[in-house]
C-alpha cells in the first residue's frame, strides 16, 4: 500500500538508503518518506543503529607453547551521520571485524606467557579496541566496547595447573600445621616443664616441713620427759611410722601382698638399718 502511494516508513533506531536510478540520494532517517518511485526512486536497504554484539572464538599459542582459545566479545554500531559508507562500503561487517580480531588477537598472545595472558586480558582487549577503531571508523562504524571474556586453555592444561595450585596449597597446609605441633610441643614442654618444679618445690618443702616437726618433737620429749636421749626419741619415731606403714598398706582395698619381716626384732633392725644408712651417708 505504501508503495501504491509512494509512502515509505522508516522505523526507529534504523536508517534506510534512498537512490533514484541505482545512484545514491540520501539517508532517510525514521518516520514517513515520499518516494515517487515512477521517477526512479528507490529503497536500496535498511541499516540498523542499534548496538549490535559480535562474539569471536581466536585459537593461538603463547609464548610458553600452551594453545589457547580466546573468546572476545565486540560490541560495535554504526553511525548514523556515515549510514552511507557503512551501507555500501562492507558486504560482511561481522567478517571484517572478526578479521581484524583474529589478527590482533594472534599477533598479542604470543607475545605472552600463559599466567601473564590472564593478568593482562585489558591490554589485549585494549589493543583489539584500537586496532578495530582505526580500521572501522572508515566504514562508518564506531567500537563500542571490546572484552576479552575468557582464556580457555587445553583440557590437559587445566588439569596440570589446577593439581600445581593444589599441591602449593598443601604444602602450605603443611608448613602451617607443622608449626601449629612446634608450638603445641614447646608449649606442653614448658608446661611439664614448670609442673616438675613446682612438684620439686612442693616435695622440698614437704620434707622440709617433716624434718622441722622432727626436730621439735625431739627437742620437746627430750625436755619433757628427763633421762631420755635423741637416740630413743627416734626409735620411738621410727616404730609410730613403722605401725603407721603397716595400718595403711591393711586399710588399702587394691593393695597387693607385701611380705616384711614382723615383730618387734624386725623394728629393730629397720631403725638399725635406717639409722646405718644415714650415717654412711653422712660420711660419704
Amino acid at each position: 500500500m505504501g508503495n501504491l502511494f509512494c509512502c515509505v516508513q522508516v522505523d526507529q533506531s534504523t536508517v534506510a538508503i534512498r537512490e533514484r536510478f541505482g545512484k545514491f540520494v540520501e539517508v532517510l532517517e525514521p518516520g514517513c518518506h515520499y518516494l515517487p518511485w515512477f521517477l526512479g526512486h528507490q529503497l536500496a536497504g535498511h541499516l540498523s543503529l542499534r548496538l549490535q554484539q559480535l562474539d569471536v572464538r581466536c585459537e593461538t599459542k603463547t609464548k610458553d607453547n600452551v594453545f589457547v582459545n580466546v573468546v572476545a566479545s565486540i560490541q560495535y554500531r554504526a553511525l548514523a551521520n556515515k549510514a552511507d559508507d557503512a551501507f555500501y562500503k562492507l558486504s560482511n561487517t561481522r567478517s571484517q571485524i572478526q578479521a581484524y580480531v583474529f589478527d590482533v588477537i594472534r599477533a598479542s598472545v604470543p607475545k605472552l606467557n600463559l599466567d601473564a595472558a590472564f593478568e593482562q586480558k585489558n591490554e589485549i582487549a585494549k589493543a583489539v579496541e584500537n586496532e578495530l577503531e582505526k580500521a572501522m571508523s572508515a566504514y562508518g562504524y564506531e567500537i563500542v566496547q571490546t572484552l576479552i571474556v575468557d582464556i580457555e586453555p587445553d583440557e590437559h592444561v587445566k588439569r596440570a595447573m589446577n593439581e600445581i595450585n593444589a599441591a602449593a596449597r598443601m604444602r602450605v597446609a603443611a608448613n602451617e600445621k607443622a608449626e601449629a605441633e612446634k608450638i603445641l610441643q614447646i608449649k606442653r614442654a614448658e608446661g611439664e616443664a614448670e609442673s616438675k618444679y613446682l612438684s620439686g618445690l612442693g616435695v622440698a618443702r614437704q620434707r622440709q616441713a617433716i624434718v622441722d616437726g622432727l626436730r621439735d618433737s625431739v627437742l620437746g620429749f627430750s625436755v619433757n620427759v628427763p633421762g631420755t636421749t635423741s637416740k630413743d626419741v627416734m626409735d620411738m619415731v621410727l616404730v609410730t611410722q613403722y605401725f603407721d606403714t603397716m595400718k595403711e598398706i591393711g586399710a588399702a582395698s587394691k593393695s597387693s601382698a607385701v611380705f616384711i619381716p614382723h615383730g618387734p626384732g624386725a623394728v629393730r633392725d629397720v631403725a638399725s638399718q635406717i639409722r646405718d644408712g644415714l650415717l654412711q651417708g653422712s660420711h660419704q
